[in-house]
């Protein structure tokens, strides 16, 4: 039977911590930059694309509304986690310390970069999920690696643009910033498209143990709705 999830049991809890930790790792290790396969990419690679994973599995069990919170949860944990570093590389260092310029190299970040992350975080999920529940309804359900994969093109791609247009912008060369954003894009939709098969081991796991199956047929797809 489908239903409306009107709890939180704890499958979603587990989800929404999960995703949020993939947040939150994602914007400690993108510091680093990594080579994989001659292409020059954030350490981040290797975690942030779960988040789209995870906002796709929630949407298609729990439905938006529930997805939309989850969402704001990740950007007010990330907040809050830089707002602690910024008070951490103020504070007062130990004399016997010698790291304090090392903590500053590695986890201060300029303002313009993060408000390129946050800004590009916000736009990118919410496309990715407002596309995915609106697919599920138009298919009827079906084809659920048609609207992972479909929805994650368009969210990954804006994230891609939003944040490295705005981090970036003036500071590469235009081709060189273009290519980033296109690589960029590529190589995390291909990760999502490759771990399709995790997205429906979740989705049936999630759907058999809840017993729900929810369509936003009425829904108003509205981000800042978060209380709706």
């Amino acid at each position: 039977m489908v239903k409306q999830n009107s709890h939180f049991s704890g499958y979603f809890v587990a989800v929404a911590t999960i995703f949020v930790t993939c947040l939150m790792i994602s914007n400690i290790i993108a510091v680093k930059l990594v080579t994989i396969g001659g292409l020059i990419l954030p350490a981040a690679i290797v975690i942030f694309p779960l988040s789209y994973l995870l906002a796709d599995v929630l949407t298609e069990v729990y439905g938006f509304r529930a997805a939309r919170r989850v969402i704001w949860l990740g950007f007010l944990c990330n907040l809050l986690a830089v707002v602690a570093i910024y008070i951490g590389e103020f504070l007062a260092a130990a004399g016997f310390w010698p790291d304090q310029p090392a903590y500053e190299r590695i986890l201060g970040a300029t303002p313009r970069i993060l408000a390129a992350s946050f800004l590009a975080y916000l736009v990118g999920e919410f496309a990715n999920t407002i596309i995915m529940s609106r697919l599920k309804v138009a298919t009827a359900g079906r084809h659920l690696w048609l609207r992972a994969i479909g929805s994650t093109l368009v969210g990954q791609g804006l994230d891609s643009a939003v944040f490295i247009s705005i981090a970036f912008s003036g500071v590469m060369p235009t081709p060189i910033l273009l290519g980033a954003i296109v690589t960029q894009w590529l190589v995390k939709s291909a990760y999502e498209a490759l771990a399709t098969p995790l997205t429906y081991a979740m989705v049936a796991l999630l759907k058999r143990r809840e017993g729900i199956d929810t369509y936003d047929r009425e829904v108003r797809l509205n981000p800042f709705a978060i209380w709706e």
